[in-house]
């Protein structure tokens, strides 16, 4: 097994599961009716993804793992997710802004890993990727409505824009597993951060939003470093798991 390639796979997978259970947070508590029916099938598309790129790590790895075991059997200090999927809610406009700043980066790079050599990764992005163009219109639109809407929205959701921009420096910061897969399989991370800042930079100003200045970023999430948050999340996500330890349905 190609243990750099399988971290690859478990930061893409953990990204998607932990931004997927945040998003469903919103379940049943969603401003409106049609958001909280939208919210509530977008998380279930990033859990539905984590899922395919866990069994993906399982096959890999063997003896006995099944996707299950990823999620439910590791500390935070297994996780290899960036930090700013795990921020909490707050409100909507958070809620927007971490999604807006994440599916841009998300979807530059399956478009990348759909012509990968790794063909189990890139079948998976060919899926992935139709969903993703959803979650992206979904997240851009928001940001136009509320960035250009009412003086109370555009304060919101600009004030999450100047708290979350220093957690989007990490998807770009190559980890040993993002080394390793540019110069075995060509998959460039970094490589997209143009192209990501020049797409954000563009609904930014049509929102009339700003990104603020400063390039100093957060990072460690991609080697296991991860904020408060993460532990509460997991509290949560693996309770049935801890107190009935390989309990099956």
């Amino acid at each position: 097994m190609d243990k750099q390639v399988h971290k690859f796979i478990l930061q893409l997978a953990d990204n998607e599961l932990i931004l997927g259970h945040r998003i469903s947070e919103w379940c049943g508590h969603g401003p409106a009716l049609e958001q909280d029916i939208a919210l509530t099938n977008i998380a279930l598309d990033h859990v539905g993804q984590a899922r395919l790129f866990y069994q993906l790590a399982a096959e890999m790895e063997g003896n006995g793992k099944t996707e299950d075991d990823y999620p439910y059997k590791r500390l935070e200090t297994s996780f290899y997710n960036v930090q700013l999927v795990e921020h909490e809610n707050i409100d909507f406009g958070y809620t927007i802004v971490r999604s807006f700043f994440y599916d841009h980066f998300y979807y530059f790079l399956l478009d990348q890993l759909t012509k990968s050599k790794h063909t189990a990764l890139a079948n998976i992005a060919k899926s992935a990727i139709k969903e993703v163009k959803y979650h992206l219109r979904y997240s851009s639109e928001w940001m136009r409505r509320l960035g250009d809407g009412t003086e109370e929205s555009h304060r919101r959701v600009q004030q999450a824009v100047h708290d979350l921009y220093p957690y989007t420096g990490e998807m770009f910061l190559p980890s040993t597993a993002d080394e390793h897969m540019k110069e075995a399989y060509g998959i460039d991370c970094a490589s997209i951060k143009e192209q990501w800042l020049t797409a954000v930079k563009e609904i930014l100003h049509e929102a009339t939003l700003e990104l603020p200045d400063g390039s100093w970023f957060h990072k460690g999430g991609k080697e296991g470093v991860h904020t408060e948050k993460l532990g509460y999340i997991l509290t949560e996500l693996q309770y049935i798991q801890r107190a009935y330890p390989n309990m099956q349905w």
